[in-house]
């Protein structure tokens, strides 16, 4: 048999190796995680704000209850 045959197990370093991968991964993923509330989250907590600013909530009951929306309140 060949001694050189088989590459010999690394060991040495083994764990650090993988925890620097795994530590660089969980880093990108939470800095995408953040600039995705920036690029949904904000426009969306402002187009709600921008709706509920001028939003009359007894005009449209009353325009429901016209439409017939409402059987309870006629």
């Amino acid at each position: 048999m060949a001694s050189g045959a088989l590459m010999k197990a690394q060991m040495l370093g083994l764990l650090t190796r993988c925890l620097q991968f795994h530590i660089i991964g969980a880093f990108a993923v939470s800095l995408g995680l953040q600039l995705s509330k920036f690029a949904v989250a904000e426009p969306r907590k402002k187009a709600c704000a921008d709706f509920y600013r001028g939003y009359d909530s007894v005009k449209d009951f009353e325009e429901m209850r016209k439409a017939g929306i409402f059987q309870s309140a006629k």
